[in-house]
């Protein structure tokens, strides 16, 4: 078949990539070459497939431990999703204030996946195989996802990330080290006893600190609080906005946690004791919004709605409705 029977866009799109190879000074000869000799993708292989699922590796043999693992990879990878819509609206350069909007939907979409699909875990677990089971994973705790921090330092200031009673009582100048010290996990993974940090929180600090405070100098003046603060409070669209930026707060802080919050009352609170976390944490203190109170964008709150933070999720549990 020579060039005049050769279908016109076809002919078209070689001279395109013609073009495109001989402006990086490659031969496109050599490229449809390896085309010819490349096999044809198939789906197993393009997702990884075989590989994805090795990667689920229980320390025991109680059948129930495979949801718990397959559900903690789930959850990691939404929260990856709602990494990668935040890093495309928190640059040096704004985005189109459509464009930020979407982005926010998106992160929201992400959540309300996590929190609807959470009963996987609050009721798709049998509690005496649970609590069997998790005795093999010490000191290992979903406090050290390490993505849901950076989440946390994507949204807001890291003052916002601090206790209540430690944001009124902020010295006059302090560093990124010092805050992060003070911000509010650590409360969280304490030893219940002796008040020391737990092994679990060594661990995370031995990991991710580095990377946390990288992230914080990094985005302290580009996150999603700045962002709107600076670029998008006179948009067309600023109520979307506003809405979309509360809705965010609200999955973050209050939904999320406290669907965590359901499930260590299920699994780890009896009639007579509570039951202490796999990494030693204080969930009763840490999980629930109402003690922490921390808000991504404070200023999109009313007073009442602040000092009310955490009930809607109670009202949703009593109503069965969405909220």
């Amino acid at each position: 078949m020579d060039d005049k029977n050769l279908d016109a866009n076809i002919v078209e799109k070689i001279k395109k990539l013609e073009a495109k190879y001989a402006a990086m000074g490659q031969d496109l000869a050599s490229y449809l070459e390896g085309l010819l000799q490349a096999d044809y993708l198939n789906y197993w292989n393009y997702i990884n497939l075989d590989t994805l699922l090795t990667l689920q590796q229980p320390r025991t043999s109680y059948p129930d431990e495979m949801i718990f693992i397959c559900y903690h990879q789930h959850t990691e990878l939404f929260f990856k999703l709602i990494l990668w819509e935040l890093e495309q609206i928190t640059g040096a350069q704004p985005v189109e204030a459509n464009v930020f909007l979407e982005k926010i939907n998106r992160c929201i979409r992400y959540f309300d996946n996590l929190e609807h699909s959470f009963d996987v875990m609050v009721s798709g677990m049998d509690r005496d195989q649970f609590l069997k089971f998790r005795m093999a994973l010490l000191p290992a705790s979903g406090f050290q996802s390490a993505q849901y921090r950076l989440i946390e330092i994507y949204a807001t200031n890291l003052e916002n990330l601090l206790p209540e009673e430690t944001r009124s009582n902020l010295p006059e100048k302090y560093t990124d080290d010092e805050l992060i010290q003070s911000i509010y996990w650590q409360k969280g993974a304490t030893e219940l006893v002796s008040g020391k940090k737990t092994l679990t929180l060594r661990q995370f600090e031995q990991k991710y600190t580095e990377q946390l405070l990288e992230t914080i100098r990094n985005k302290k003046e580009t996150n999603l609080l700045k962002q709107y603060q600076w670029h998008y409070q006179q948009a067309p669209n600023r109520l979307q906005i506003v809405d979309a930026l509360r809705r965010f707060d609200s999955l973050a802080n209050v939904f999320w946690p406290l669907a965590h919050y359901k499930a260590a009352v299920r699994y780890l609170q009896s009639d007579m004791t509570d039951i202490e976390a796999t990494g030693g944490t204080n969930w009763q203190k840490y999980l629930p919004p109402r003690f922490q109170r921390v808000i991504f964008f404070p200023e999109l709150w009313s007073d009442e709605e602040k000092k009310e933070w955490g009930k809607p999720w109670v009202l949703k549990q009593m109503s069965g409705q969405k909220q």
